[in-house]
């Protein structure tokens, strides 16, 4: 019995060959002098009068003909494409992770959908940012996001003091030199947040979505092995549109 898969793998090469089918045959029907003919034969007025050959041009394309062709290659792919439909409307599967039905039953057109949008969310999972590996975060519930425990630190402040490097006499002024000493004057509590993901989270993410992607491709697989049910609509189609 044929299965789905088989009828997905030659879906476009006869989706391609009605395509070619229908275009060769407008060109052609395109093409006036092929489509016309003639025949004529010539008689002196007397005996002795010249005689020439008959002359006759073949009429090379007919519009029916031409019908019988597109017919033939859009039947095949009629025929083809709702077989596909048809068969896809039951054609389902199960997606199981680690020996569980996650889902029962889903057709095999949402298992598609799923396993795109499922390599796109893998794409997102893996640009995901996470926290800086240099620092201990733990989860602050108050700022519903990971932070760094308090860090303290000194403020300083630069105050002048006097240096004397010589000490003045009658004849000569002290000589003094200014300096800066930082003295203490608070201090700083520092805690760093972060909207970030810890790199176990984003790890744990990407291994899921490996799983489930996998299991959503076996699920197709298992869909598109469904037996197909066969369907004739083409020739009921052109019986239709090509009857007298």
């Amino acid at each position: 019995m044929t299965k789905l898969n088989q009828i997905i793998a030659i879906e476009k090469s006869v989706k391609a060959k009605a395509a070619r089918a229908l275009g060769d045959a407008g060109r052609e029907l395109g093409k006036a002098p092929l489509l016309s003919g003639i025949s004529r034969t010539y008689q002196p007025k007397d005996e002795e009068g010249e005689q020439l050959p008959p002359e006759s041009t073949k009429v090379q394309r007919r519009v029916e003909e031409q019908l019988r062709e597109v017919s033939a290659a859009m039947t095949r792919l009629f025929d083809v494409t709702a077989t596909k439909d048809r068969t896809n409307a039951i054609a389902t599967a199960d997606i199981t992770v680690d020996g569980e039905a996650l889902a029962a039953d889903v057709p095999v057109t949402y298992l598609l959908f799923l396993e795109k949008q499922l390599g796109e969310l893998q794409a997102f999972v893996k640009s995901l940012p996470v926290l800086d590996a240099a620092e201990s975060w733990t989860f602050n519930e108050a700022a519903d996001c990971y932070a760094t425990d308090p860090v303290r630190t000194v403020r300083t402040k630069k105050v002048p003091r006097n240096h004397v490097k010589a000490e003045a006499t009658e004849e000569h002024p002290a000589q003094v030199e200014v300096y800066y000493e930082d003295i203490p004057v608070g201090y700083w509590t520092t805690v760093k947040f972060s909207g970030s993901a810890p790199a176990k989270r984003v790890a744990q993410l990407s291994d899921r979505l490996e799983k489930l992607l996998i299991a959503v491709k076996f699920a197709r697989e298992e869909a598109n092995g469904t037996e197909v049910v066969d369907e004739q609509m083409g020739a009921r189609i052109f019986g239709y549109l090509l009857g007298e």
